[in-house]
């Protein structure tokens, strides 16, 4: 027979039990495609503004040194997913292979551990989910309009609506049906802002007056630096930038190298909204056959390659056309973004989530919005290495404001999984943010590098393949495969990347010090590239 006094402890660790399972906290962690600070107002930029990701920031924590591993979009989620670099995860590119689903992840950890599991919107890693409770995922890129999304039971259901709507909406709806008595996880992977820069039919109109200024080394002719010399994401190369894909200039019977995609993304919209979306931007392409009638076909024919020895005073009138038509487009997807991440932000409010929630919102990696001359990513540069990352912290994590530690998207499996009680798996190479969060000082045990490898050469764009390291100062690179570079910054002096100081005499001590620092992290990380290449 059970006396009362027996029972009481029962109770007091079925209590102590329910308490730890209550203060686990739940995470939304949003994520963009090909978002980057710049476009964000809360790191300082003047070209747009973004109040809801402002919220975040504002409310919680900005990472102003946030970094990716590798700076494409599938390997990117790996290296988050699993907290390893992506020679250990296996998915080093998006050209070949696919996502071994079947290892170790933090999502699986998670649902292991009690959470509930969902990912809405994009996925990109080819396999098919695994440690979901649940999913709904885009088919490779995605569409932004009436986009279709495959099901967890094999089968495919086309939405109505543009994607960033459509991914809240179900990210919401999800919400609202989940079991309340479980902590959850919830991935909510938006298409935006990735190319061609589609955007929703209200904002068609959107940032039409506004002329975005160019940046300071928009016209770099990239001495000194063999790999930037090659790469094809050049704005004004009508072959890099297609001039109907991504700058919407079309009238019927135009041809490009990508023509076909772009209709067949517009003519996934309903008739009705087809001829509105025309009807803009009609306008636009008889705006620039109007202002550059010679340079049409060349550059419908993909022959204007903008490189140093052929800009013209014509050449680069029509990039700074092209540039301004980018910028507009991005900067109307990034707002349609924006809205979404405030619907999101009010519906945890309104349900008096914030408390015990931790909300992220990242991209899979930065963007060159000109920089350079170029868009798209890959690169170790700045503009594509950083990733935005702000955080709005539940309840016993008292940081705010600015984390100036250098951090990287292999930290976020290890940050859920202490944030969540799981323990940390002792193979996962990324470091838990939680000490950072919790406001402790880590003067002399935090990294003082991070490394960063890219490896799909040959490959759209021809960004060749390359490791490095950076440090709070000074970054590191070697360009191999089919090319053996190395190029040295002192991110002090030449914030740009403009100088590379490799082999001067000045900067022996440096040069010789960085090399001991990518052999260390090469040793740490267990990547033996350099061995290999010396085979």
């Amino acid at each position: 027979m059970t006396t009362r006094l027996a029972i009481i402890p029962l109770l007091t660790l079925a209590s102590q039990a329910m308490a730890q399972a209550e203060l686990r906290p739940n995470i939304v962690y949003i994520m963009t495609d090909d978002h980057t600070a710049q476009m964000m107002s809360c790191y300082g930029n003047s070209y747009m503004q973004t109040p809801n990701l402002d919220r975040i920031a504002q409310e919680g924590v900005l990472f102003r040194n946030s970094f990716v591993a590798n700076s494409l979009s599938g390997p990117s989620r790996a290296c988050m997913i699993t907290g390893k670099h992506s020679h250990k995860n296996g998915f080093t590119n998006n050209e070949h292979g696919v996502f071994d689903g079947s290892q170790q992840t933090m999502p699986k950890l998670l649902q292991a551990a009690g959470y509930q599991t969902a990912l809405i919107g994009k996925w990109h890693l080819v396999s098919q989910p695994t440690g979901f409770d649940h999913y709904e995922i885009l088919h490779g890129q995605g569409e932004y309009y009436n986009p279709s999304f495959l099901q967890m039971d094999g089968t495919t259901r086309q939405a109505s609506g543009y994607c960033t709507d459509v991914i809240t909406d179900k990210a919401i709806d999800w919400m609202e049906q989940r079991d309340k008595e479980k902590p959850f996880i919830l991935f909510v992977h938006h298409k935006a802002c990735h190319r061609d820069w589609l955007p929703d039919l209200k904002y068609l109109r959107e940032f039409e007056d506004q002329t975005f200024q160019k940046p300071s080394n928009f016209d770099d002719t990239w001495q000194g630096r063999i790999a930037a010399q090659q790469q094809e994401m050049t704005i004004a190369s009508a072959h890099d930038m297609d001039l109907v894909y991504d700058n919407k200039v079309y009238l019927p019977g135009d041809k490009s190298r990508l023509a076909g995609t772009y209709l067949a993304y517009v003519n996934r919209l309903k008739p009705e909204d087809r001829e509105r979306y025309w009807a803009f931007h009609d306008s636009i392409s008889c705006d620039f056959y109007r202002r550059f009638p010679e340079m049409r076909e060349r550059a419908l024919a993909g022959e204007l390659n903008g490189k140093p020895g052929e800009r013209t005073m014509e050449v680069a009138a029509v990039t700074d056309w092209k540039y301004q038509r980018y910028m507009r487009d991005y900067a109307k997807v990034t707002k349609s973004l924006d809205d979404n991440v405030g619907r999101l932000l009010d519906y945890l409010r309104q349900h008096d989530m914030l408390d015990n929630t931790l909300v992220v919102y990242t991209s899979d990696q930065g963007f060159y919005m000109g920089e350079h001359g170029w868009f798209d990513k890959r690169f170790m540069y700045e503009e594509s290495l950083n990733t935005p990352l702000v955080m709005l912290l539940p309840d016993g994590y008292k940081r705010r404001g600015e984390i100036g530690e250098m951090v990287q998207n292999i930290d976020y499996a290890p940050t859920f999984l202490e944030m969540a009680g799981v323990k940390v798996p002792s193979d996962m190479q990324g470091e838990s943010l939680v000490p950072l969060l919790r406001g402790e000082k880590t003067i002399g045990r935090w990294r003082d590098a991070i490394y960063y490898h890219f490896y799909e050469y040959p490959a759209e764009h021809s960004a060749k393949r390359h490791y490095g390291v950076r440090t709070d100062r000074y970054k590191l690179m070697h360009f191999y495969n089919d090319i053996d570079a190395w190029e040295l910054y002192d991110l002090k002096e030449d914030p740009q990347e403009m100088h590379n100081v490799y082999g001067d005499p000045a900067y022996a001590k440096v040069q010789k010090m960085m090399h001991a620092k990518l052999k260390k992290l090469q040793k740490q990380y267990d990547d033996d590239i350099e061995e290999q290449l010396k085979k």
